[in-house]
């Protein structure tokens, strides 16, 4: 009888989209988030977020996931749990998550609304840890990342171009070099399905996105 050999050791790799985005890959089985995280009736500015995560060099990784956590258009964050449910009712669910492996280029496409002003909350960047309340920060989206070669979450923000004035205010952004900031902030695209913005998150390389220790 042959003996049992070690299991190899695993990173985040693509068998993670296919369970926690099933539905995206072909799959009958429920998910409780995918690009959807609105109802029919969820009051706010509809818009769509695009983008694509690229490796070193500058090639789309096309077995990530990426999940994406906002408030509504007041500001406030979804207290109460999310079901797949949720997506045929008329419920603010402000979480979403896809694989990038389904679409031409690896691209992502959520459809939300774009957020309020947080109105309090306690944040953490890479380098400075910071345990005071940010008053009003700026319209934004919480975003994490799962892929293959990572054996930890990657954790960064989406900002919004057309919301200089607040973002100018917004205490995490005060802690990035002025010239880095830009990696973080989407560009307004316009489509026939609406407005939209679009951000590209970079891995590394000169234009590598910042990423937070949380």
């Amino acid at each position: 009888m042959e003996r049992l050999r070690q299991t190899p050791s695993q990173t985040v790799g693509p068998f993670f989209a296919y369970s926690l985005t099933a539905v995206q890959y072909g799959y009958a089985y429920d998910s409780i988030a995918n690009h959807t995280l609105i109802g029919p009736d969820t009051p706010g500015e509809r818009i769509f977020i695009t983008g694509r995560i690229l490796d070193g060099q500058g090639n789309p990784v096309p077995d990530a996931i990426i999940e994406i956590w906002q408030a509504d258009s007041e500001g406030n964050y979804r207290t109460a749990p999310i079901s797949a449910a949720d997506h045929d009712s008329h419920e603010f669910i402000g979480f979403g998550r896809l694989g990038t492996g389904t679409q031409p280029g690896a691209v992502f496409r959520f459809d939300t609304i774009k957020p309020g002003r947080v109105r309090s909350g306690r944040v953490r960047s890479g380098r400075v840890r910071s345990g005071s309340v940010t008053p009003g920060a700026a319209p934004h989206i919480n975003i994490t990342l799962f892929m293959r070669g990572s054996l930890r979450a990657l954790y960064t923000r989406l900002y919004f171009a057309d919301e200089a004035a607040a973002n100018e205010q917004d205490s995490l952004l005060a802690m990035i070099p002025t010239d880095r900031r830009t990696t973080l902030i989407a560009t307004a695209v316009q489509s026939a399905a609406g407005p939209g913005y679009h951000l590209d998150i970079h891995l590394q390389g000169d234009q590598e996105t910042v990423f937070f220790d949380l």
